[in-house]
């Protein structure tokens, strides 16, 4: 079990960093006929791939054992009041992973020659991880959430 306030403070972190690929990749633009190193090279294709590796260490190791954790632990945490219930860590492990492919594909596509890729893919993660750290709103929590349902369901079925 997690501290819920955890996730939401690596996604304020998330959503700031994302925000500066967005900016970057208007600063920056790349299109389809740039060479692929040159696409590969830019600073925003750069920093999402950064962002992507610490979703898929999210995704891999778990949100307890994610940097922003650690961070979380040892700078926040302790100057909070403890919290009112704890969380399963399934659901933001899952919306980890949800964030990675996201990113991944951006990341893909980009280094195909597809226009606005990087913007797009960190565009829509920067809405889901804004959601997350502002309202406390996972939409990939929420997915994890569904096809759990969707499981339960089809076995009642059976």
């Amino acid at each position: 079990m997690i501290d819920p306030r955890s996730p939401r403070f690596g996604a304020g972190i998330t959503a700031v960093l994302l925000l500066v690929v967005v900016v970057l990749s208007f600063s920056f633009p790349t299109d389809g006929g740039t060479a692929p190193a040159a696409r590969i090279l830019t600073p925003a294709f750069l920093l999402l791939a950064a962002i992507s590796l610490l979703f898929l260490w999210g995704a891999v190791a778990g949100v307890a054992r994610h940097p922003y954790g650690a961070l979380f632990r040892v700078l926040v945490r302790p100057r909070l009041a403890p919290p009112a219930e704890l969380e399963d860590p399934k659901p933001p492990t899952f919306a980890q992973l949800v964030g990675f492919i996201v990113t991944v594909a951006g990341l893909v596509l980009a280094a195909l020659g597809v226009p606005f890729a990087v913007t797009t893919a960190a565009s829509l993660a920067f809405v889901a991880a804004f959601l997350n750290s502002v309202f406390g709103y996972c939409i990939g929590c929420q997915l994890y959430l569904v096809i759990v349902r969707t499981r339960v369901r089809r076995r009642a079925a059976v």
